[in-house]
């Protein structure tokens, strides 16, 4: 039964805080509306019990390692954890084993994806072959796969290429996504290229005030581009933990809190990076997050006086947009991708519970704010909590 009534819920979005009921008719949001009579009784209903009914979230930068690094994680996993944290749609990085750089490799996660039927896949294309910053691909053979574009995991420290994916960006209409360390140089410099030639440019992963101050400047200029900010940025500083880029100072970490508030970074984009422990004790850069993520942002928001509206344009409305969806709002007509949230609840990140094959977590045993209570994707049931509904 894919038609479903939910009932008796606070409906928030980037632009909206209602109490209503929402009605899903064939994927799509049918009705926003108090007491909707229903004249079929094949509709299923679920009581929302006074919970917020948001659309669900969108991850921009996230690792599944299939093919090749299974042992980390794998496109079932990872996507299960996913649903667990409210996503729906995912963008993998291009850095499995061989490289996502050719269509081969990118047809074996798509079919895999579709298959599984489990979230969307938007998977990422290296920029050059093998990520080794030398030689650009064949872009414009992988465009009919893909719009988004990114060396995640290795800085383009060729300009060459760079100002060559900026270009091409603009003629054939994709996002080059830039993972910059040193951070900064690299986003000071991408935002001088960017000025000088444009393209479509996100940036991912900003960790540094400094950072934030030439984005701010830049946007401030009226340059057209995006940016994120990982949950774990916001909610710690100071680790010796080894994440890319490194936690900051406190300084940073409020500066960007600052920066949410005034609106000069766009999105939360996990940088979700599952390891084995072996390899986490090795020295493994990357945190295991995205069943954690909105709750992690959720307390960090409560605590500095951010609204839920606001969560719901970063991690739903604004990567949404980018990426060209029909869903992002709670709307009629758009695809009925919702999340169903205790936004009060206490709970406590436990890694032993998570999904996800990585475990590496810094903030384990940590107080997190919020729940995920259902996971809708296309207007059906992806994920239930159990005991909870």
């Amino acid at each position: 039964m894919n038609n479903i009534l939910v009932r008796n819920v606070r409906v928030v979005d980037a632009n909206k805080d209602i109490n209503s009921d929402v009605l899903i008719i064939d994927g799509k949001i049918n009705k926003i509306e108090d007491n909707i009579n229903l004249e079929d009784s094949n509709i299923r209903i679920i009581d929302g019990n006074k919970k917020v009914l948001m659309p669900s979230f969108i991850d921009l930068h996230t690792h599944l390692r299939d093919p090749g690094l299974t042992q980390k994680e794998d496109l079932e996993t990872g996507q299960r954890a996913a649903l667990k944290g409210g996503f729906t749609v995912l963008c993998p990085m291009a850095n499995t084993k061989p490289v996502c750089d050719n269509k081969d490799v990118m047809e074996y996660v798509l079919n895999k994806a579709k298959e599984l039927d489990l979230c969307d896949i938007k998977q990422v294309c290296a920029i050059t072959k093998e990520l080794d910053g030398e030689e650009i691909i064949d872009i414009p053979s992988m465009r009919k796969y893909t719009d988004l574009f990114s060396d995640d995991g290795y800085t383009l420290f060729n300009e060459e290429i760079l100002k060559e994916a900026f270009k091409l960006s603009k003629e054939l209409d994709f996002k080059v996504l830039t993972h910059c360390q040193p951070e900064f140089e690299i986003v000071e410099r991408d935002l001088k290229i960017l000025e000088e030639i444009d393209g479509n440019l996100h940036i991912c992963h900003i960790s540094l005030e400094s950072t934030l101050e030439e984005i701010k400047k830049y946007k401030n200029k009226g340059l057209k581009f995006t940016c994120e900010v990982g949950p774990h940025h916001i909610f710690g500083y100071g680790l010796e933990y080894r994440v890319n880029p490194p936690f900051a100072e406190e300084e940073d970490m409020k500066a960007l809190i600052q920066g949410i508030k005034d609106g000069h970074i766009d999105m939360i984009g996990t940088d979700h990076a599952p390891h084995t422990a072996e390899d986490k004790e090795g020295g493994a850069p990357g945190i295991s997050n995205i069943e954690v993520a909105f709750q992690m942002v959720n307390k960090v928001f409560k605590e500095n006086n951010i609204s839920l509206n606001k969560l719901s344009e970063m991690m739903s409305y604004n990567p949404a947009k980018l990426l060209e969806l029909n869903q992002g709002l709670v709307e009629e007509g758009l695809r009925a991708d919702l999340v169903l949230i205790d936004e009060n609840t206490e709970d406590f990140i436990d890694t032993n519970s998570f999904v996800s094959k990585g475990k590496n977590n810094p903030f384990n045993g940590q107080k997190i704010i919020g729940k995920v209570l259902m996971t809708i994707r296309d207007g059906k049931v992806a994920y239930k909590s159990e005991g909870d509904m």
